[in-house]
Formats: C-alpha cells, structure tokens, sequence
C-alpha cells in the first residue's frame, strides 16, 4: 500500500493536534487494511482486532515521533508488525485458521466457489509454512503493495535482507506448491 500523500491530505498534523476528526479519518482510511495485514500474519480474527486497536493506541501516543507526515501509513503498520512479534514471542505459536467463509458469491457459482476456496485454503497453509520473516515481507509485498523501501522501515531491517526475505519466501513458496502438486 504506497503512502497516499499525493493522492489525497491526511489529516496527520490535526492529530498530532488533538482534533477527534482527524484520528477519525485516519482510523476510517487504515483500519481495514491494516487488520488485513494482521489478519494474514497471526490468523486470528479476535487477536487481529485486538492488534489494531492495540496499534492505534500506540499511534495516539507516539505521534509525535513521527517525523514525516508522509510516511504515516508505513509507520503505522510499522507499529502493526511490532505488536505481532511481541504477540508472536508471547505465545511462542502461529495460530492456524481457516480463511472467512464468505468469498464474493455473485461472481461465480458453487462449484467455482467450493475450488476456490480449496485453493485458497491451500495456498494459506503454504504461506503459514514460510518463517516468520519470509511470510511477513512476502505479505506486505504482494498483498499490501509497499515498496521494498517501505517494508525495511515497517521491519526494521536492512533493505537487503528484505530483498533477501522476498527472494527466499518466493523461491520456498514455489518448492512447497510443487512438492505439493507432485504425488
């Protein structure tokens, strides 16, 4: 998800100020996205919501060290990636979950639907495979659409390991499909 600055204002020095619309806005234009995010990650619908709130609040209170305006998004979801590794060392276990049951069901019929929702379930447990840190850049990729600039700042780390997470998540997530496919 790149920075939307030039697309549209954020109301990020309101905030900073105080002023309720302005979180309002902000909460409106991240929340979705970012329970996506954590969604993916800990597979968990009560924890994801537990995380997103858990990151606004922390948002709240460490605006002001927000440097750049413009970078709110990946700071936020900077904020979102903590909070799943602390959740994560916590518990010490991903939690495994089937993906909502409520796919787009005007596109296509039953039959398409039940395949698709087969692939999908088995496209997540190969993804639930990679490590942490291969699934986790490979999501905010793909998925949420951040730079590879971006992810370094969400992971906080080096833009060549982001690159070299990426590399390996792709090239594991291939080998698991195919030893899957291969009797």
């Amino acid at each position: 998800m790149p920075e939307v600055a030039d697309i549209e204002q954020l109301p990020v020095s309101q905030a900073r100020a105080g002023e309720p619309a302005a979180w309002d806005a902000l909460f409106r234009r991240y929340q979705l996205p970012l329970y996506v995010y954590v969604f993916e990650l800990v597979r968990d619908e009560s924890a994801s919501l537990d995380l997103v709130q858990e990151t606004f609040i922390a948002a709240v209170r460490h605006l002001g060290s927000l440097r750049d305006d413009a970078k709110f998004g990946s700071w936020l979801f900077g904020i979102a990636h903590q909070k799943c590794i602390q959740r994560w060392r916590k518990r010490r276990e991903v939690l495994l979950e089937e993906i909502p049951e409520t796919p787009d069901e005007l596109a296509d019929g039953p039959d398409d639907l039940l395949i698709r929702r087969e692939s999908e379930v088995e496209f997540m447990n190969l993804l639930n495979q990679l490590p942490l840190p291969q699934r986790s850049v490979l999501l905010l990729h793909c998925i949420e659409d951040f730079s590879l600039e971006e992810i370094a700042r969400i992971t906080a780390a080096p833009l060549g390991s982001v690159k070299s997470r990426l590399h390996y998540a792709k090239k594991s997530l291939r080998k698991l499909w195919e030893a899957k496919a291969t009797p």
